[in-house]
């Protein structure tokens, strides 16, 4: 029967969407995540012809049964989330639709909206570094503070500047902001990080401040909103229940015509 089916791929479907809403529920508190939703389509009709029904112009009225339902993407939405001030030194926010440039381990550049960077010191000479220990970048390669760091002052448009622990300044780098036409083809790698692809389109640079602007001592939290997403899995469940009934009614019908005696 073809309602079992069209349910079932109804189920599997709203199994990955709430996968997608328990994903982002678990993200809520997870600095500068981006919410995802699921996009459905149709699957394929069949078309019967029908020949009780004939129009005016002689031919046969056509029906159309549809065969279910199937996930074809995820999309994540990049508006920004709320700042929240910290007012620690190595915290920054991107104030725009920019994104922080890192290296990974193997050399490659990934992009982030997590600004919540660590210092790290290796024989005596300090550099800024993700949690994970990957290089953030600046417009002059990866950002190196140099020796005997007394304090860490970045102005709006990136600039690193370094205050000696024998009271001397010193502009060291600039923090790299880039921009995607679409942001939303970017592909997810876990950690905060994301890759450039095909649909996003290459990494651009800042120019004329279009990427926006960093702030010092603020961090981008999650822009999951919680209400939203429960309405939503509500919804996802309250389907799911329609779909598993669908299911009963048809094998109720099929154990009825099983059992029609002669």
């Amino acid at each position: 029967m073809r309602a079992m089916w069209a349910a079932a791929s109804g189920m599997n479907a709203i199994q990955k969407q709430i996968d997608t809403i328990s994903n982002n529920l678990s993200n809520v508190n997870t600095i500068g995540f981006k919410n995802q939703r699921v996009e459905f389509k149709d699957l394929m009709y069949e078309k019967v012809k029908s020949e009780d029904f004939v129009r005016t112009d002689g031919s046969l009225s056509q029906i159309e049964i549809g065969n279910g339902v199937m996930p074809i993407a995820t999309t994540r939405n990049f508006t920004s989330g709320s700042f929240k001030q910290t007012e620690k030194e190595l915290d920054f926010a991107v104030n725009g639709s920019g994104f922080f440039v890192i290296e990974n381990q193997n050399g490659a550049a990934r992009y982030t909206r997590d600004g919540t960077f660590k210092l790290s010191i290796e024989d005596g000479e300090a550099s800024l570094r993700t949690s994970s220990g990957y290089a953030v970048m600046g417009e002059d390669g990866a950002i190196e503070l140099g020796e005997s760091v007394a304090s860490i002052n970045v102005s709006e448009d990136g600039t690193i500047t370094v205050e000696r622990t024998d009271g001397s300044k010193e502009d060291v780098n600039q923090i790299k902001l880039i921009t995607f036409a679409n942001p939303e083809g970017l592909s997810s790698e876990g950690k905060n990080l994301y890759s450039e692809t095909d649909i996003s389109g290459e990494a651009m640079d800042n120019e004329n401040g279009v990427a926006g602007e960093v702030w010092q001592g603020y961090v981008e939290t999650s822009n999951v909103k919680v209400i939203e997403e429960m309405v939503n899995m509500i919804s996802a469940q309250r389907a799911y229940e329609l779909n598993s009934k669908t299911i009963q009614t048809a094998d109720s019908m099929l154990s009825v015509a099983n059992n029609i005696k002669r």
